[in-house]
């Protein structure tokens, strides 16, 4: 009888731990304590990390650089660990944060600034996509303080999101519209509560499929993850509002899960390579989240990419890294492992 390989000790690292002060967790309270429901994601990967016998230091970063540039003279990090999601509550200056620990030869965890500015701007990321054939819904861009004009081919129901804002930050149920006045009330709203430029795509009603990609040049691809709205009755749009990708309260209340896809093995293998094309078309490292809807006759449509997804344990890019065989543990070393390895392009 053969037994199973032991996992060779994880090599203990300097690790600077970046994220928003508010989302500093509560290491003496258990992640199921309600001051750290905000702070599933901190807490598992600072936990899992000081499990593993790595040595971090952990830094609140807002609107200052200057914490980062100390920890870095007086910590001297091997790596930073980011778990940025915004830097002075702009969440495209993400990228800015990155590109200050490149220029101080700092490796760090997930995108590079590249993949950050190519995939945040969904306009500019379909546009790149289109390019290399990777079907996605047909959009328009309202800049703020325009009024939305409808090019012939976009047809009612059409959904209206930030332009730059994911997480599905200002998506509702009223986010699909089926008429001019509904159009122009939602790219109001999205100019005025969001701030930002709306983008109008074609509504495509279908599964919500999430694939997985960990790597740099070498992929792998995670297990198909699905958003299931089976629970939800009346004339409701299936789509994963704030409300249902944020509040357990509400998924619970409409039966509303996410679980590996119930597809054949062609569909399954259709759907992962299509992810691996969007990975490299844009220019993505580290780990990400494709999301895509599959309309009923099967056809595929990419709608985003998300750099960086939500890494807390019994999330969804955990949960496929898991059910592939990758621990969560594991998930986090290998992460890690990839933005020791990544270089910057170097061109001349």
């Amino acid at each position: 009888m053969t037994r199973p390989r032991k996992e060779p000790a994880p090599r203990r690292r300097r690790v600077l731990t970046l994220m928003h002060p508010s989302l500093v967790p509560y290491e003496d309270r258990p992640a199921t304590d309600p001051s750290n429901h905000d702070r599933r994601m901190e807490w598992d990967v600072v936990t899992t990390l000081r499990a593993r016998g790595h040595d971090l230091s952990i830094i609140g970063v807002d609107d200052d650089l200057t914490p980062i540039r100390q920890s870095i003279d007086e910590f001297k990090p091997e790596i930073a660990f980011n778990l940025i999601e915004a830097f002075a509550d702009v969440g495209v200056f993400d990228q800015n944060v990155v590109s200050f620990l490149e220029l101080l030869r700092v490796p760090y965890t997930g995108c590079s600034p590249r993949g950050l500015t190519l995939s945040r701007d969904k306009a500019l990321a379909k546009k790149l996509m289109a390019y290399h054939r990777i079907p996605v819904p047909d959009f328009t861009v309202v800049p703020r303080g325009r009024k939305p004009v409808l090019p012939r081919r976009l047809t009612f129901p059409l959904i209206v999101k930030s332009l730059i804002y994911e997480s599905s930050i200002g998506i509702s149920q009223a986010s699909v519209v089926e008429n001019e006045d509904q159009l122009a009330k939602r790219v109001q709203f999205i100019h005025d509560t969001i701030g930002t430029a709306a983008i109008v795509e074609q509504f495509i009603d279908g599964r919500e499929l999430y694939v997985g990609v960990l790597g740099n040049t070498r992929l792998q691809v995670f297990p198909v993850w699905e958003m299931s709205f089976a629970g939800m009755s009346g004339r409701t749009w299936h789509i994963a509002t704030e409300r249902v990708k944020w509040s357990t309260a509400y998924q619970q209340k409409h039966g509303i899960e996410t679980a590996q896809a119930s597809l054949t093995d062609e569909v399954t293998l259709r759907v992962q390579h299509l992810a691996k094309r969007v990975y490299r078309a844009l220019d993505l490292t580290g780990y990400a989240r494709v999301d895509m809807r599959m309309a009923p006759d099967g056809r595929l449509f990419v709608i985003e990419a998300n750099p960086n997804p939500q890494l807390a344990e019994k999330e969804d890019f955990a949960e496929s890294a898991r059910r592939a065989g990758v621990p969560y543990h594991t998930l986090l070393e290998r992460i890690m492992a990839l933005g020791l390895q990544w270089q910057p392009s170097r061109t001349g």
